[in-house]
């Protein structure tokens, strides 16, 4: 079984939710991942995704550097267990209509996975 802390990505990024959207997409092209965890108080309290930035932002021709990642963040951010099956990371991110997971550990938020993670094991037995 693969499971969920096999496939996520360890890089955490995260901000204040003050941070504008434009600032949040040159950290991500920066870090080279395409969400940030928000934060407020040391607390994640949601998530901005590239798309998030493109849909809520940009394709509302709204001024991105005027806007802050508070205000387009998912909330709250949908949590799973790094030792999990990605066949239920899957079913979980049906099931709330969402592209991300925080992924968590007995005490510790430890990576993040995308539906693009769960893509891998599939691109690597084919090819």
């Amino acid at each position: 079984m693969i499971t969920v802390g096999q496939l996520m990505n360890r890089k955490l990024v995260a901000a204040p939710g003050t941070t504008s959207a434009v600032d949040a997409a040159k950290l991500m092209t920066h870090r080279r991942v395409g969400s940030v965890l928000v934060e407020h108080d040391r607390h994640i309290v949601g998530i901005v995704t590239e798309s998030d930035i493109v849909r809520k932002v940009v394709g509302t021709d709204q001024e991105a550097s005027l806007f802050p990642i508070a205000a387009i963040m998912s909330t709250p951010v949908i949590e799973i267990d790094e030792r999990r099956s990605i066949s239920e990371a899957a079913d979980l991110m049906q099931r709330h209509g969402t592209r991300h997971l925080m992924v968590c550990n007995a005490t510790n938020v430890v990576g993040v996975l995308s539906v693009r993670d769960l893509l891998r094991p599939v691109s690597t037995d084919e090819f």
